[in-house]
């Protein structure tokens, strides 16, 4: 079992930035894929952003690409999404999400293939 705690949400002006903290407790972290997902008002959860175990690979939504970053430090047992240049259209509920993999360089992008979730972090972007 694995717990997620997510941090770092909060109201900001559009074209500021963000950084979200997960902390994951339980089990061994660095054979977790990890992921970021969002869900706005009204919308269902999208796919944001994915990181291997090993942190060697890194996989973006189109929506985000070249603003966010995802990172992992697995001696904190931590994963980390860096945003920046922040719009509307990125205010939403995020998630961090973890799924026990075998090999060091796998990404996951589906929702559904995660196994755990944290409750979810609240970025507002206001214009």
């Amino acid at each position: 079992q694995v717990q997620l705690v997510e941090s770092g949400g909060g109201l900001v002006q559009a074209g500021g930035s963000l950084r979200l903290s997960c902390a994951a407790s339980g089990r061994t972290f660095s054979n977790y894929a990890m992921g970021w997902f969002r869900q706005a008002p009204g919308k269902e959860r999208e796919f944001v952003a994915a990181v291997s175990w090993s942190g060697g690979r890194q996989y973006y939504a189109d929506a985000v690409k070249g603003r966010f970053t995802i990172s992992r430090d697995n001696a904190k047992n931590t994963v980390y999404l860096q945003m920046n240049s922040l719009n509307s259209e990125d205010t939403a509920v995020y998630y961090c999400a973890a799924k026990g993999v075998i090999y060091a360089n796998v990404v996951i992008t589906v929702s559904d293939e995660y196994d755990y979730w944290g409750e979810g972090t609240q970025v507002t972007v206001s214009s």
